[in-house]
């Protein structure tokens, strides 16, 4: 288990639930260190001040914020542990709302909580109407001097919370209108049978970091002297006509799906952009079969 980040109550009504926050996540990724180029010998960063001209210990480290170029306001840890945020030991939850109310680009960051002993009851009943209602639990929490909008759901017996944007981090315009763009109904058709086709369960162990394996073949490489291997990365094809390159990919998906599933996939394409048939249609014993 990872460490606490934050601990704290959940606010429901008038029930008070002590938790701890942890994350829910771990980014799997090779890191490196700056080396100089010369002598392969890892580069030293110093906090330096120019003003006392010497090395600066991480003790006598503050934060500030900037007026102007050269004009700083110091802000302390004591500083911040004076503001007047009632979300700095509590989630109050504020209100209830559907998932698919809160569009995907405003989450952030994802935890997870855990109840002390005291607080299991309570956490568990709190988890099991979360589950049973299926909505979200909106409130705001004070995480490493920032006050977050936040979102508690019930994943499985888990109680996730992810941090949301407010709405003036968000840059996307989403009451934005389309592009009017006048859109032929065969390249229509044809796109949206092309995402028929592709469509499938979501299965995260389904993927994996290629570029990570990649990385660890080559640090493999060079500790066994043998060097990089060269391979031809795959170039990206320009599309010349839409329509065949639509027709092409619609062969390869239903080929790719018919050899994935067993069964044999019939996908019809109109050779023109007047041919009246539809386009990539299943068979029917495709659609038996499902």
């Amino acid at each position: 288990m990872s460490s606490t980040i934050w601990s704290g109550v959940i606010g429901f009504g008038m029930v008070s639930i002590p938790v701890k926050l942890y994350s829910a996540t771990d980014t799997k990724r090779i890191s490196f260190n700056q080396l100089h180029s010369k002598c392969n010998s890892r580069i030293k960063e110093i906090r330096w001040c120019p003003t006392c001209d010497r090395e600066v210990p991480w003790d006598e480290v503050i934060k500030g914020y900037a007026v102007t170029k050269d004009d700083y306001i110091a802000v302390t840890d004591e500083d911040f542990e004076k503001l007047p945020l009632p979300s700095k030991n509590i989630i109050n939850i504020s209100s209830f709302a559907q998932a698919e109310e809160v569009d995907p680009l405003y989450f952030e960051k994802n935890y997870y909580l855990l109840p002390d002993k005291q607080g299991e009851r309570a956490f568990n009943l709190f988890l099991k109407a979360l589950e049973t209602k299926s909505l979200l639990a909106i409130g705001k929490i004070a995480i490493r001097s920032r006050e977050r909008l936040c979102a508690l759901r019930a994943v499985g017996g888990t109680l996730v919370l992810c941090t949301l944007l407010y709405q003036d981090e968000v840059r996307v315009d989403l009451a934005a209108e389309p592009p009017a763009t006048k859109l032929p109904k065969q390249e229509l058709d044809m796109a949206l049978s092309l995402i028929d086709l592709m469509s499938q369960p979501f299965d995260p162990a389904a993927y994996k970091d290629d570029y990570k394996e990649a990385l660890n073949e080559l640090i493999e490489n060079k500790l066994q002297g043998t060097g990089a291997k060269k391979t031809k990365a795959a170039q990206p094809r320009a599309v010349v006509d839409l329509m065949d390159a639509l027709r092409a990919s619609l062969n390869t998906a239903g080929a790719n799906r018919g050899s994935t599933s067993g069964t044999k996939r019939t996908v019809r394409v109109a050779k023109t952009t007047n041919d009246k048939n539809k386009v990539a249609t299943k068979s029917s014993a495709t659609r038996r079969s499902k």
